[in-house]
């Protein structure tokens, strides 16, 4: 569930902290006091991008006139395997009490996600998010008219069954259009297969005809760039070699054997003598070292004007071949043995084909036989869920609602989705037919069947935390009494947090909370606090539409409480 929000410098929102309760949380507030606002930064910390929240507006924008930076933080806690599963996959720490700490910082130039301390990606805090809280806002019920998107509700509802169906027909699909394609190539190659057969029986004869071997081009280079610059290498090392050998009376070697030999007569007297002497000691085997490493190395570089041109001639051999067939010689091979499979297959072309074509044909078996698994799986599935959308809906006050999942079955169609083609069917008028949900349902409508679908599919996934923004747009009265037992029975097994405009839904609340804007000399601030009893009637009698609050609208918020404290404990 979500513990805390805390908001700093965001909109005009200066600091503002919220400690959120179990069950069903409700913010009211006048329009335009930051509701859109306190959400929305929940949406920000959870990796939205900032246009999609507080319209276009860039980052420097959205930062509160005169800070350098706003921060938005959430702390979670969940002790779902799921959400651990997910923290270790991501490489995020995982705390030992189920807390989850989510940061967002942002600043005029660019923004900055962590979670529990380290630093993430939006795409893996949106991963994240996906298991923690489901956020509902007035334009989420535009999915619902997505005909696309009907297909994938469905599935969902399915849970497990559904997705090992979908991930055996989504490998068995790849094969088969893996297959497919090269079929495809195949035949379309069998055409030009004299050409191919000519072209790769001369590539493969003039790579094997090289006789290359990995990393030959890198050896010859170094000793050919050794050749060029030999005259000058062999001059300076042999200075080199002259400065450090035993050859002339100033090298190296001589001053220090002479040295050696004086210090030797006299160590015996003195143990601070012994050391130096040790140290010269090993200074005078370092020198030997050094010098038979230069002679060798001087012995190495000679070579002839015959070896010279011999590795020019090699080195442009193989460069011919890379600049044909490769960029390395390993990629040349390479090459060369696919030409050869090729070659193999040209052999015997026929049966190439056949083979190819008989495991094409497995593999749509395959897809096929998962293809009708799915489907049989579907329509179980959406006739069940058409039963429980209906008697949802009629709970939220639809009383003649006939709801049909259809399935559109293709047996012809190949896809990782399967035959089918999904479509939710409503009708909300008795002697009307089913018809698509865009031709039937207006606005209000469409909030309360996404509240049904919520409340469905509440119960088949593990996410604790559901935020409804406004979700009540359109509706009054007895439906909206009907839409505030709905999300009463909710709360019961998640927590829900909700902004709404009536007081039939806020009267449900098992914490209150307003959202007030002040406007001190010189600029608006948006705060929010929990309500008390006393306060949370006051407010219900506020959205009951009395301007002033009397004896008479306290008394009838009091009843309106009175009611839902008694369904809810019925």
């Amino acid at each position: 569930m979500l513990v805390s929000l805390h908001v700093k410098d965001l909109a005009l929102i200066e600091e503002a902290e919220v400690l959120w309760k179990d069950g069903l949380n409700i913010l009211t507030g006048e329009t335009g006091a930051g509701k859109s606002v306190i959400i929305g930064s929940v949406r920000l910390a959870l990796g939205a991008a900032m246009s999609s929240i507080l319209g276009n507006r860039g980052d420097r924008e959205c930062i509160r006139t005169g800070a350098e930076y706003a921060l938005v933080e959430l702390v979670f806690s969940s002790h779902l395997q799921a959400v651990t599963d997910k923290l270790k996959e991501l490489d995020l720490p995982v705390e030992e009490d189920g807390s989850i700490y989510i940061q967002r910082k942002i600043m005029p130039s660019r923004s900055v996600c962590k979670v529990n301390g380290e630093t993430t990606t939006a795409r893996q805090l949106k991963e994240l998010a996906s298991l923690l809280i489901d956020i509902h806002g007035q334009h989420d019920t535009q999915t619902l008219l997505n005909v696309k998107k009907h297909s994938r509700i469905l599935d969902d509802y399915g849970g497990e069954a559904v997705s090992q169906i979908k991930e055996r027909l989504k490998s068995a699909f790849q094969s088969y259009e893996t297959f497919r394609k090269e079929l495809h190539q195949a035949e379309s190659a069998e055409e030009n297969r004299e050409k191919e057969l000519a072209l790769a029986e001369f590539e493969v004869s003039e790579i094997s005809a090289a006789n290359l071997k990995p990393g030959e081009d890198v050896e010859l280079e170094e000793r050919f760039r050794r050749m060029n610059h030999g005259r000058k290498i062999t001059e300076s090392m042999s200075r080199v070699s002259q400065a450090l050998g035993s050859e002339t009376e100033a090298s190296a070697l001589n001053g220090v054997s002479h040295a050696l030999r004086e210090i030797r007569s006299v160590s015996s007297l003195d143990e601070q003598i012994q050391s130096i002497e040790e140290q010269i000691i090993q200074i005078d085997d370092l020198l030997s070292d050094v010098n038979r490493s230069v002679d060798s190395y001087l012995d190495g570089i000679q070579f002839s004007p015959e070896e010279y041109r011999e590795t020019e001639e090699r080195l442009n051999q193989l460069n011919l071949l890379k600049s044909k067939y490769g960029n390395t010689l390993e990629q040349v091979l390479n090459y060369q043995k696919e030409q050869e499979e090729k070659l193999e297959r040209f052999s015997d072309y026929d049966s190439y084909l056949s083979s190819l074509k008989k495991r094409m044909e497995e593999a749509e078996k395959e897809v096929v036989r998962y293809s009708s698994d799915l489907s049989s799986v579907r329509k179980k599935l959406g006739k069940t869920l058409g039963q429980k959308m209906e008697q949802s809906l009629k709970e939220l006050n639809f009383v003649n609602v006939q709801f049909e999942v259809s399935l559109n079955t293709d047996e012809t169609k190949r896809s990782e989705e399967g035959f089918d083609d999904v479509e939710f069917m409503i009708s909300l008028n008795p002697g009307e037919p089913l018809k698509p949900m865009n031709l039937v349902a207006s606005g209000g409508e469409l909030s309360r069947i996404m509240l049904a679908l919520k409340t469905i599919m509440a119960d088949k996934d593990q996410i604790e935390t559901l935020i409804f923004d406004e979700i009540d747009s359109g509706i009054s009265g007895r439906t909206a009494w009907k839409v505030s037992e709905k999300m009463a029975v909710l709360g019961k097994t998640h927590q829900l947090i909700c902004i709404t405009h009536l007081p039939q839904i806020a009267a449900m609340a098992d914490a209150h909370y307003l959202i007030e804007k002040n406007t001190d000399e010189s600029r608006a601030i948006t705060d929010i606090r929990l309500l008390d009893e006393k306060e949370q009637l006051e407010e219900t009698a506020r959205l009951l539409g009395s301007d002033t609050i009397t004896e008479t609208t306290l008394a009838n918020a009091s009843e309106l409480r009175k009611q839902a404290l008694q369904l809810k404990e019925s």
